[in-house]
């Protein structure tokens, strides 16, 4: 039996990362995964992995990457200086989806708030992923704020 660990992504696993955001319906739209990887990506994981409040992690299941998210320690001035959590890009390999993988992602990134001392650990998910969204209140997430984006020209890709 195979087994899985979590951990903080290397260089190495940027193209298993990809091949996971890009395996969606709204990824597919969005992502360019072809190989060699565009060097945007490159430059986007160098920038992540040299920021201390930045955690882009995998979940490797026999050297290959299954699963992934981003997280991001954000300082506030709000809740007495208390520092949150942001939890991104969760995506699980389709042919591991229902084992339990995501909420195994989820539990990690919730450990490494509280390990950080953040107040509040948040996500958002597209309206259109229901699914995700009973997802996350069944691992105890509720939905207080209703998230809006601005974009700016040439930055929406696919649409």
């Amino acid at each position: 039996m195979s087994t899985i660990s979590i951990r903080r992504a290397t260089n190495e696993d940027l193209t298993g990362i990809i091949r996971l955001l890009a395996d969606d319906e709204l990824g597919a739209k969005r992502e360019q995964f072809e190989i060699p990887l565009p060097a945007c990506y490159r430059d986007a994981f160098t920038a992540i992995d040299t920021d201390p409040n930045q955690e882009l992690m995998v979940a490797d299941c026999d050297g290959r990457v299954v699963g992934t998210f981003q997280l991001s320690f954000l300082p506030n001035l709000t809740y007495r200086g208390g520092w949150r959590a942001l939890v991104e890009a969760v995506r699980v390999d389709s042919s591991m989806r229902g084992e339990g993988l995501g909420a195994r992602l989820i539990e990690h990134a919730v450990e490494r708030a509280r390990e950080r001392g953040c107040r509040m650990i948040q996500l958002t998910t597209d309206k259109t992923r229901q699914e995700a969204k009973r997802f996350y209140e069944k691992l105890g997430f509720t939905a207080t704020h209703e998230g809006m984006k601005l974009w700016f020209t040439g930055s929406r890709t696919g649409e």
